[in-house]
């Protein structure tokens, strides 16, 4: 029978093994097409090229959060944190995030008017379907001058019910966010999420109508994983090189103010 030493020693083993097995196992990592996956294939193509990072871009049918509970995958990459925290209260758990990256400045397009002035009495605008983004875009929609947010309204999560004045009786229409690019064609304005617009050729910087500011702006993307991986080497290494000076220098010199990198210098 193995004296309590022993077995110390033998239960230590045991953890250094399972640690150096999970540190050289892949980093599962949910990200979206545009521009999450690009930049960390930047990482992992010229910054550290040796990193263990498997890659799972997202779909319509998948819902990165709910991978992330269920442990089909370490981490994820594609969310600002407004929208983490109504994800955490649906799915009944509470994530780790571990770095601030970037901003995609939402915009308002239009294939209709090429000014904000111009848009007629009645016009139908498209917005994302979930409580963030709808509130986030009646937002940049009252700080474009088109309507008033009632005081207080402008608060976390402003509704359709929150509006107080709308002088060009703008019809609101909720819309899956990724499906938005494609609303363009039938609603005069369309308030898009930055990385959907990159996704299908617009560019925010130059075809948006108007840009969230990026001062102040709470809605930075952040690298995501659980409780439990908070700490985990990987994770930690990933969330440095994200936030890294070559990162944002990548993110400028690619995306040209349509993405912006938390890191200023």
């Amino acid at each position: 029978m193995p004296s309590p030493t022993r077995r110390t020693v033998l239960a230590g083993a045991l953890v250094l093994t399972a640690r150096g097995a999970r540190a050289a196992a892949p980093l599962r990592v949910v990200a979206s097409s545009v521009p999450h996956s690009e930049i960390l294939e930047f990482v992992t193509r010229t910054l550290a090229p040796g990193f263990p990072l498997k890659l799972i871009e997202t779909s319509g049918d998948i819902r990165p959060n709910a991978l992330l509970r269920d442990g089909d995958a370490d981490a994820n990459f594609f969310q600002h944190a407004p929208f983490l925290h109504a994800e955490e209260a649906q799915l009944g758990v509470t994530f780790a995030v571990v770095a601030a990256v970037h901003i995609e400045p939402l915009g308002i397009y239009s294939r209709r008017v090429t000014t904000l002035a111009a848009v007629p009495q009645g016009a139908s605008v498209a917005l994302p379907n979930n409580v963030t983004n709808f509130s986030r875009g009646l937002k940049l929609l009252q700080e474009s001058g088109l309507i008033r947010l009632r005081p207080g309204g402008d608060g976390a999560f402003a509704t359709a019910r929150d509006v107080a004045e709308n002088p060009k009786s703008l019809r609101f229409v909720e819309v899956a966010a990724a499906q938005l690019p494609r609303s363009l064609d039938d609603v005069s304005l369309a308030v898009i999420n930055g990385n959907y617009a990159l996704e299908t050729g617009l560019v925010p910087a130059r075809d948006a109508l108007a840009l969230e500011r990026a001062e102040g702006n709470p809605y930075a993307n952040v690298l995501v994983t659980t409780q439990a991986l908070a700490k985990d080497e990987r994770i930690l290494r990933l969330a440095a090189l994200l936030t890294s000076a070559e990162v944002a220098r990548f993110m400028r010199d690619r995306y040209r103010g349509s993405v912006i990198p938390v890191r200023t210098t």
